[in-house]
């Protein structure tokens, strides 16, 4: 018997991503204004401000800038991994056959950016940011394509929402694998304990969300001292929250609902406040054409557009998955331009890829211009084949 789905926690997502990527687009100009205007000193004060408290020997005090990129972001990625793991029970990568497609594809647009990006950075200072190029921000890539309306099939929405998750697993496993410096075991322990405690509620269909959450924090606060990311506690904790294969509304599909709003209207638009305050110099004009910034520009624009165009048709051509309903291989190819927004995302690994203060200010400025490109060039694109017939495989 098919699965009766539960779609209104989707279009949630999918409504709240739309509009949650016009207010990180206002969100971003502001922050270019603030760090180019006289208020930027007192700005970074702000985002260097500790804030927090200390119970008994335990202190909980942080920058604000740490509590906006490391608690907070926690919870984004809390988000994404409800989302991933709810398509992977009962959505788009719920089946070999309809995951094949969209995981080829994200696959394909990982490994060509960070590759070209390894090539042009090999042996230099730079060379630790191979995986700035490999994300998709997902709030901004939904906006974009939902601004195109009819003009484009509604399938490759929903195409380009599943290659962005899997996409977003993939930088997940690259932050947790490849930026973490040092890890402290014993912390490591005890946030193993908190998760076993959480499959254990899992396992006996525990549903209040209480019984997961408060533990949450804990999980988070053990990553964190272990020197792993403390981002990754939420996809772990996502992954432990109930879901269901019916039509009645599942612990994790209650959890995402309610989660949509704060994420994309509150903390991806404080993320892009706090972290794109670029004040411009006349060196970062230059910067553009280093390594670093061309690995990044060339990364996420040539870079994703090829690598999900060739590995998609790789895939349809070895007959592992077959193209979105009523899109041809242009739309895919413009799909591809729109995948290589990587703001959010890659601006976060740009902050664990480099120590050097002026390696990150170029490549957020990289990121920002590549961005632009990407999503100006692919609307433009999938905007010019709106009414013809799509071109088969």
């Amino acid at each position: 018997m098919a699965k009766i789905i539960n779609l209104q926690a989707f279009k949630d997502f999918l409504r709240s991503g739309q509009i949650g990527g016009i207010l990180l687009m206002v969100c971003v100009a502001i922050s270019l204004f603030i760090a180019n205007s006289s208020y930027k000193d007192g700005f970074s004060a702000l985002l260097a401000t500790d804030f927090g408290f200390t119970f008994g020997s335990g202190s909980y005090v942080f920058t604000v800038s740490a509590w906006i990129n490391d608690a907070l972001m926690a919870v984004f990625f809390l988000l994404v991994g409800l989302e991933i793991k709810r398509e992977l029970i009962e959505g788009e990568l719920s089946s070999i056959k309809k995951a094949s497609l969209p995981v080829v594809a994200a696959l394909g647009g990982m490994l060509v950016p960070a590759f070209i990006y390894f090539i042009l950075n090999k042996d230099t200072a730079t060379a630790s940011g191979w995986g700035i190029p490999m994300a998709t921000d997902i709030a901004f890539a939904l906006a974009i394509i939902s601004m195109l309306g009819k003009s484009v099939p509604a399938s490759l929405k929903i195409f380009l929402a599943a290659l962005a998750i899997v996409d977003d697993l993939g930088a997940i496993l690259v932050i947790a694998i490849f930026y973490t410096n040092e890890v402290h075991f014993h912390y490591l322990l005890m946030a193993g304990g908190v998760l076993a405690l959480l499959l254990v509620f899992n396992f006996f269909k525990v549903k209040p969300l209480y019984f997961y959450l408060i533990p949450g924090v804990f999980l988070w606060y053990f990553i964190h001292h272990s020197g792993i990311h403390a981002t990754i506690a939420g996809v772990l904790l996502a992954l432990t929250i109930p879901t269901n294969s019916n039509d009645t509304e599942s612990p994790l599909e209650k959890l995402e609902h309610l989660l949509n709003g704060p994420v994309n209207y509150f903390i991806m638009p404080i993320f892009a406040l706090a972290n794109t305050n670029i004040t411009f110099q006349k060196e970062m004009l230059g910067g553009l054409i280093s390594p670093l910034g061309l690995g990044i520009i060339t990364g996420l624009f040539a870079g994703k557009t090829i690598g999900v165009a060739l590995f998609s048709w790789l895939a349809v051509k070895l007959k592992l998955g077959t193209l979105p309903s009523q899109a041809g291989w242009k739309h895919i190819i413009g799909l591809g331009m729109l995948a290589g927004i990587g703001f959010t995302m890659s601006i976060f690994i740009s902050l664990l890829s480099f120590s050097d203060e002026m390696h990150v200010t170029e490549a957020k400025f990289a990121i920002l211009c590549a961005s632009v490109i990407a999503g100006l060039i692919g609307f433009v694109f999938l905007k010019s084949i709106k009414g013809k017939a799509p071109v088969k495989a």
